[in-house]
């Protein structure tokens, strides 16, 4: 089989004003089954790493476990426990994961979040977790990859990795995956991702390269994330300022897309299509206007074409609220509801699909085609 032709240089690509249709195939034609349907999914996803994030870091082989501390909250009969995580080449990269288990014996379904804090999570959050029966997974991104320019993390084990950070991230992610994968007492057939802010762009790439994840839910994850480049709304950030804040969170090769988005052959929307059929639910704040909810909105609405074309529309939600750029209680009430939902089969609570700018026209021409 010849090798597959080099893609374009950004310069060298095609302007398309509106959102990119995501059924078009690369050479012509358009998506008119399923099976057409996983070849464009490939597509796009060779896309948005080639020219956004970079390629994911090699697979790291078996991962080890270490207990670090256990302790069973008498209270409410959940468990914290702490686990130094190594993996990769000499088990040089390593993160620590501190799982709060609910009292039983399971298998449970869990909850994965990069955004550790050791000062401890919301409590009320962590209490309402485990009270639904689910495992929550915190894990710390930044000893897989620093947020900074240092080559620490994936880039001292695997010489020559030029993935930005938030691929990086993603892989620690797919990484707590594999591990919980292991334990008889989790579920691994139902395990979610989530994230905020910076956390959320890389848990919902995360959600669209790994299979495993069975909800993606990113909260307020803006430009780089849920948000949408081409539609900036009031006061949002664009490409341009989030590559001057923060360069190494992408591949050098998105630097090139710097005032000219609509050689953009994709656009945020794409990632999102790429975690269907599986679930997907992004969580916004109207007042982050620097997260662009206005254009998360058309990102939902592209999206949805593909998770309707694939027979599965209830798996895709948003869900607005008012308020700042935080992921607080009403976003993880949210998150649990839609769990609740598309992964143990309840009846859904709540509207997910509600716009918040219902005067808004969607920002692509394009439809899903007829099944």
């Amino acid at each position: 089989m010849p090798a597959a032709a080099p893609l374009p240089a950004p310069a060298d690509l095609p302007a398309v004003a509106e959102l990119p249709d995501l059924f078009a195939l690369t050479g012509g034609g358009r998506v008119r089954t399923r099976a057409d349907w996983e070849r464009r999914r490939a597509e796009l996803r060779e896309l948005t790493l080639h020219y956004e994030y970079g390629p994911l870091p090699p697979e790291p082989g078996p991962i080890s476990a270490r207990p670090v501390r256990s302790r069973r909250d008498r209270r409410t009969g959940t468990l914290e426990r702490t686990v130094h995580l190594r993996m990769g080449p000499g088990r040089r990269l390593s993160t620590h994961l501190r799982l709060t288990v609910p009292p039983g014996d399971g298998p449970f379904p869990a909850i994965i979040s990069g955004d550790l804090n050791w000062d401890g999570a919301i409590p009320a959050v962590v209490g309402e977790v485990a009270r639904r029966g689910y495992v929550l997974a915190e894990f710390n991104r930044v000893e897989i990859a620093p947020d900074s320019r240092d080559r620490a993390g994936v880039y001292s084990v695997f010489a020559g990795y030029d993935g930005g950070r938030l691929a990086a991230w993603a892989w620690g992610f797919h990484r707590v995956v594999d591990y919980l994968r292991t334990l008889g007492w989790v579920d691994g057939e139902r395990i979610a991702v989530t994230g905020h802010s910076r956390g959320g762009k890389a848990a919902l790439l995360a959600g669209a390269t790994d299979e495993r994840i069975a909800l993606t839910a990113p909260n307020n994850s803006g430009c780089g994330g849920a948000g949408c480049f081409r539609v900036q709304g009031e006061g949002s950030e664009d490409i341009a300022a989030i590559v001057r804040a923060f360069p190494y969170w992408f591949h050098a090769r998105f630097a090139g897309l710097v005032g000219q988005v609509e050689r953009l052959p994709f656009d945020q929307h794409a990632l999102k299509a790429i975690v269907a059929p599986r679930a997907l639910l992004s969580t916004e704040a109207l007042g982050d206007l620097w997260a662009n909810p206005r254009g998360t909105q058309q990102t939902y609405l592209a999206a949805r074409e593909v998770f309707a074309f694939l027979g599965v529309p209830g798996r895709v939600g948003i869900r607005f609220r008012p308020g700042v750029h935080e992921q607080n209680e009403e976003d993880w009430w949210a998150l649990l509801d839609f769990a609740d939902h598309v992964l143990r089969g309840k009846p859904l609570a709540g509207d997910f699909g509600r716009l918040a700018f219902p005067e808004d026209a969607p920002a692509y021409s394009w439809r899903a085609p007829l099944a």
